[in-house]
């Protein structure tokens, strides 16, 4: 299923209803509600999901969905469910449980979750910074690099018994409510988990239905244009666990959230890893072209197909 994230549209919107009829003009029929959607489209969003002649849908919701009223902008990672302030920690799992509710409002089947940070020095952004000078692995570029792997991996064995006791209440609440959960591959290596704490997490909860991989291009080629991991090598690993992903393309080495094709990413090398099953959901940011992304839908229908699947769109 392809599907198109409201992160790109989602702020332009008073009323659901128009947000999801641009969507459908940029020929998608199907769409992730996004973290940064505000509760006020949530009534037309569910007009047209209970439409009886609707043939619109639901695929999934972004954690955290609809976007908490005392936040005024989009903010994913204003709550972490791996803080140690408890008020912040008990927030963040109760908009979690809320967000489980929305999927079920809407009808659709995942909810992707982003699993918080460890508080080490932020040096993913120093390393990116130094890749776009032309320094990668010079001798500043490895210092820090070695520095970040050394005090993540020590901040991870800390922050992740919090992670744990969060989910040991929000994974059976999914399991109840029948979502899947997506456990989210992220873009700074500060963030959790890495890519070896999340074959853990995945296997530590294999019995559970509600758990799997989702991962996102975009987060994972930042890394791998880092030298931290193997794009392809790290989608074959957890490709057996994945529900899902985000896509996106990266203009070197940090740029995101970018139109496919645009930028460095190999699809033709990493798509055909994908599950025939698994919704690929467009992430895209808000400042790029609706011509520029019916151009790019074109080309992957072009060399991907359109899944078999796909219902033909209305408007």
């Amino acid at each position: 299923m392809l599907a198109f994230s409201t992160c790109w549209n989602s702020h332009r919107h008073t009323d659901g209803v128009e947000m999801i009829s641009e969507i459908i003009l940029l020929g998608f029929n199907a769409m992730e509600i996004s973290h940064g959607t505000r509760v006020t489209l949530i009534p037309g969003i569910l007009r047209i999901v209970n439409a009886k002649r609707q043939t619109f849908r639901v695929a999934g919701v972004h954690n955290f969905c609809p976007s908490p009223v005392e936040v005024l902008m989009d903010a994913p990672d204003v709550y972490e469910i791996s803080s140690k302030r408890e008020e912040e920690y008990q927030r963040a799992i109760k908009l979690t449980l809320q967000s489980i509710d929305t999927a079920v409002q809407m009808k659709a089947s995942y909810v992707v979750l982003h699993l918080g940070s460890t508080p080490v020095k932020p040096r993913t952004r120093t390393l990116e910074k130094l890749v776009s000078s032309g320094e990668l692995n010079s001798r500043d570029f490895v210092r820090e690099k070695l520095e970040l792997v050394k005090t993540r991996e020590e901040a991870g064995q800390k922050a992740l018994p919090r992670v744990r006791e969060a989910l040991a209440r929000i994974i059976p609440y999914a399991e109840e409510k029948g979502v899947r959960l997506g456990f989210e591959s992220r873009s700074h290596f500060e963030q959790i988990p890495t890519e070896r704490e999340m074959l853990a997490l995945l296997e530590e909860y294999r019995e559970s239905p509600a758990v799997g991989y989702w991962h996102d291009f975009g987060h994972v080629q930042r890394k791998a244009n880092l030298g931290l991991l193997d794009h392809e090598q790290w989608l074959a690993a957890a490709k057996d666990r994945l529900i899902g992903c985000h896509l996106h393309d990266v203009i070197w080495p940090e740029k995101d959230h970018h139109v496919p094709f645009s930028g460095s990413i190999d699809f033709d090398r990493l798509v055909p890893l994908l599950p025939p099953e698994a919704p690929i959901v467009w992430e895209i940011n808000p400042r790029r072209r609706s011509a520029h992304i019916k151009e790019s839908l074109t080309v992957w229908k072009e060399r991907f197909g359109v899944p078999e699947d796909e219902i033909a769109p209305v408007c």
